[in-house]
């Protein structure tokens, strides 16, 4: 069934992409971690892709030569797009790294070549 304008604009599910029971999954008790400064919840087996995307997060670093915005690519770690800061270790793919309570997660941008 498509939407018409009548009906209004189409309103995000109340946790960003996440669907919520009966017709999502069951989930353990929310957390937060904290995306450059930004407080950022989260759920145990979520990774920090998981949770940045469901909290309309896309950005997560930009390229060294263009200097182009990227962000969550193939999901599955086989590419390294989503790479970030987590606790202070540099080169953690975001897709694949659990999200953790208190952790501080940060952009990883590499100073463009001149």
């Amino acid at each position: 069934m498509r939407e018409s304008a009548a009906d209004g604009p189409r309103r995000p599910p109340p946790d960003g992409l996440r669907v919520p029971p009966p017709a999502g999954p069951s989930r353990g008790a929310a957390f937060t971690f904290r995306f450059d400064g930004r407080q950022i919840t989260a759920y145990p087996g979520e990774t920090i892709g998981a949770a940045l995307l469901a909290a309309g997060i896309r950005r997560l670093r930009t390229t060294r030569f263009a200097g182009t915005p990227r962000g969550l690519l193939c999901g599955i770690g086989s590419c390294f797009d989503c790479l970030v800061t987590v606790d202070g270790r540099g080169s953690q793919r975001a897709c694949l790294t659990p999200a953790i309570p208190d952790a501080e997660v940060e952009v990883q941008d590499v100073p463009r070549a001149t």
